[in-house]
């Protein structure tokens, strides 16, 4: 099977959320099972300076906004991936520091349409075997509003790959004022509210819903809930009317970068068969980068972490709520890591002045940091009020630290809540809040403290998620599915 894997991200090169994770895993589990599987992105400045070489294949002229780019696609090498990757080149739009979408101030680049505009372009030219490839896709599998208009502009064309189109998160919809529409020299034909009209306005997003021929998200249960005006986000009727196209499929975890037996971030290895003392010497090591502790009892008392953007649809609010109550009854320390919504990082960095031996705060991402405290905690705290599948609830359970997760999309699909009946069948792995409020996050936490004083359950519930199977292989062997029927 003949497959282009279309990004705007990919781990390790400029990975921003989950899915910089995905394009980097799913790809090469595809590859392993025997995919021709190619993949393509954005030549950012941060990506180029990493390859190790790179060759010219094509040039060409690509429209953009009221002018004509010269575009460079490239052929690049890097050590880390085992399949062929390819770069669209354009100095104006991508040669530029950080963020991929964001300008250093925190909003989009001012021309992200663009940008993504002559992505999607050069994508097209490629998929239809006129980019000097020799070698034509049957599938275009396509991610988020970034490459969205993909599926659109391949559309009209009477032979043509099959696209596919994954949501990853339908809150980012892409959209843009409709006078961009016209400056871009997009189709007249795609302008209607069947099309790529939204609201007056047009998304590139829901490009990619109109006009795939399949579409995914990361999990079921965010493919039904998206499909509700809560979580639909004004594409709800889109996808209701395109409703047998849609299906969920569950992410799953990179085994050789998340693995507590071999991972090279941490201090010490562990097993599930084994947790201790390596959980134990990552837990210190932990204490010791945020408390710089000396005593090592400190190391008995329950620890909290988060790993996440502080914003509202994390539920970094509602941890705010319930931290100082918490901390007053309890014995429970507390590390964050992530940054986000400045109201919400000024709110914890005042607890922990307040409290520095017991809420430690970092606001600059370390993928170290990450590794850490998703081994090092014992009870991973990620109660989002919507998360089309999240990572970081898998990657706790495998590091033997139950999360707390509120009940939605994925989370709802990989977490299986502790109470007598799941305690005895063996399948209990976290702490399940059927309401994503402050109420029910205190009784989930205080649940999960109750557990903790009792070691033998606790170990029961760290060893059912170690050793659950959140593997790439059979998700992979799903799409090769949906990618022939």
């Amino acid at each position: 099977m003949k497959t282009l894997f279309v990004t705007s991200e990919v781990f390790p090169l400029n990975k921003t959320g989950g899915l910089g994770d995905v394009a980097y895993s799913l790809p090469h589990a595809l590859h392993y099972q025997g995919a021709d599987i190619r993949l393509i992105l954005p030549a950012y400045r941060d990506v180029l300076g990493q390859m190790r070489d790179l060759t010219l294949i094509s040039r060409h002229d690509i429209d953009g906004d009221g002018c004509t780019h010269s575009v460079r696609l490239l052929q690049a090498r890097h050590e880390d991936f085992e399949l062929p990757l390819y770069l669209v080149d354009c100095q104006p739009l991508f040669d530029r520091p950080g963020n991929p979408y964001n300008a250093p101030h925190g909003e989009g680049w001012h021309d992200n349409a663009e940008r993504f505009t002559v992505f999607a372009r050069l994508v097209a030219l490629v998929a239809r075997n006129l980019a000097g490839l020799d070698w034509q896709p049957q599938v275009v599998h396509c991610n988020d509003w970034q490459s969205g208009l993909v599926p659109a502009l391949l559309s009209d064309l009477h032979e043509r790959p099959r696209s596919v189109f994954t949501i990853h998160n339908l809150a980012y919809t892409g959209q843009f004022p409709a006078a961009l529409y016209q400056r871009l020299r997009l189709p007249e034909t795609l302008w209607h509210p069947d099309g790529l009209e939204f609201y007056g306005d047009f998304s590139m997003l829901k490009a990619g819903l109109q006009y795939a021929d399949i579409i995914t998200t990361v999990s079921p249960t965010y493919a039904r809930e998206i499909c509700s005006p809560q979580l639909g986000h004004g594409l709800d009727g889109v996808l209701r009317a395109r409703g047998d196209k849609l299906c969920g499929i569950l992410n799953g975890v990179d085994g050789q970068h998340w693995n507590p037996q071999t991972d090279t971030y941490l201090p010490a290895h562990f097993s599930a068969d084994k947790p201790q003392p390596g959980k134990r010497a990552c837990k210190a090591a932990l204490r010791e980068y945020f408390f710089s502790d000396q005593d090592g009892a400190a190391v008995e008392r329950p620890l909290f972490g988060f790993v996440g953007r502080m914003v509202g649809q994390k539920g970094i609010d509602l941890i705010l709520d319930v931290l100082e109550d918490t901390l007053t009854h309890s014995d429970a320390d507390f590390v964050f890591l992530g940054s986000g919504q400045r109201e919400m990082e000024n709110r914890l960095q005042v607890l922990a002045a307040r409290y520095p031996q017991r809420v430690g705060v970092s606001t600059r991402f370390s993928e170290t940091l990450a590794h850490l405290i998703e081994a090092g905690a014992d009870c991973f705290l990620m109660p989002s009020r919507f998360e089309p599948c999240g990572l970081n609830q898998m990657y706790s359970m495998i590091y033997g630290t139950p999360p707390i997760v509120n009940r939605t999309g994925g989370l709802a699909d990989t977490v299986t809540d502790t109470n007598a009946a799941s305690l005895n069948d063996g399948t209990a792995t976290g702490f399940v809040m059927p309401t994503a409020d402050a109420a029910s996050l205190a009784d989930a936490i205080a649940r999960a403290l109750e557990h903790y004083q009792q070691p033998a359950l606790w170990q029961q519930i760290m060893h059912n998620g170690m050793t659950h199977d959140f593997s790439w292989g059979q998700r992979a062997r799903q799409y090769l599915q949906l990618y022939s029927t």
